[in-house]
């Protein structure tokens, strides 16, 4: 049989069960109503450093709407128009109030963010300058996830979690990176800077700096020679991995039966399939 350990709320005192505590919760339900809670090295200095970083980071965050996206006309076209930019201002404020210590508030705002976005950002996650999610419906951004600056996502990236524990168990991103469309990076894996993980990847795997990410699971392929630059949308340039590895199979049977010299014998019901640099066909 299961014994109740007890714990105190940090705000009255009120004995609580520690597996309240167990569930993220350290406040007993009056003070949280009433809004009666204590802060974590709480004081002005620090309270305006925070608040300083929201308009900073309001800034870059809507400079990189008008940078990474053609569509983007005016100011208030992308304050009222983009999900992707009021669920990233929404979540600025509640990363505000969660590094504060504030229960409840960080997450309340977060959830009516995604009602209002269809996008998901945990209050908790670390997200650096310039960050932009275009469209955006979908995207998913776990409570350890760390990102740096320049990032873009695309509708149904996720970066989310492989086990139940409470310490990092999601992904951390470098500066400079591009996550295409349903693309799902998992774990508490690195993603290096200067790499362009492609639509509907599946990453579980650390991914160095200056590459880019294809298929299921993701598969690195290396770009040497050419340096990426602050932004790079060219996802019609993603190799296709599957298929050159194909290709490379069909060229290597095709010089062992040269060696042995063999002849494939002609058939009426041959189908033949040809295998190009940018896919396959019949």
């Amino acid at each position: 049989m299961d014994v109740d350990h007890f714990i105190n709320c940090l705000s009255c005192g009120k004995k609580l069960s520690d597996k309240v505590k167990d569930q993220g919760h350290e406040y007993c339900a009056e003070c949280v109503m009433n809004l009666d809670f204590k802060t974590s090295d709480l004081n002005q200095d620090n309270v305006n450093k925070n608040l300083q970083k929201i308009l900073d980071f309001f800034i870059s965050d809507v400079s990189a709407a008008f940078n990474k996206d053609p569509a983007a006309h005016t100011l208030i076209e992308v304050l009222t128009s983009y999900p992707g930019i009021k669920a990233v201002l929404l979540y600025r404020i509640a990363h505000f109030f969660h590094k504060l210590g504030m229960p409840f508030i960080p997450r309340y705002i977060s959830d009516i963010a995604r009602e209002m976005t269809a996008i998901e950002i945990h209050p908790g996650a670390v997200i650096g300058r310039d960050f932009f999610i275009d469209h955006g419906a979908g995207v998913v951004i776990g409570e350890t996830a760390i990102m740096g600056n320049n990032v873009t996502i695309y509708a149904g990236v996720v970066l989310g979690g492989t086990n139940l524990s409470q310490d990092k168990r999601h992904p951390t991103i470098g500066d400079n990176v591009v996550i295409g469309t349903g693309a799902k990076v998992l774990g508490p894996i690195t993603v290096g800077d200067n790499v362009r993980v492609g639509a509907n990847s599946v990453v579980v795997n650390d991914v160095p700096s200056n590459s880019v990410v294809v298929g299921v699971p993701g598969k690195i392929v290396s770009r040497e020679g050419e340096k990426i630059k602050k932004i790079d949308l060219r996802h019609g340039d993603l190799p296709d991995p599957l298929t050159i590895t194909i290709t490379k199979l069909e060229a290597r049977l095709r010089e062992l039966e040269k060696k042995l010299d063999i002849t494939p014998k002609a058939s009426t019901d041959e189908v033949e399939i040809y295998f190009g640099e940018y896919g396959s066909g019949i």
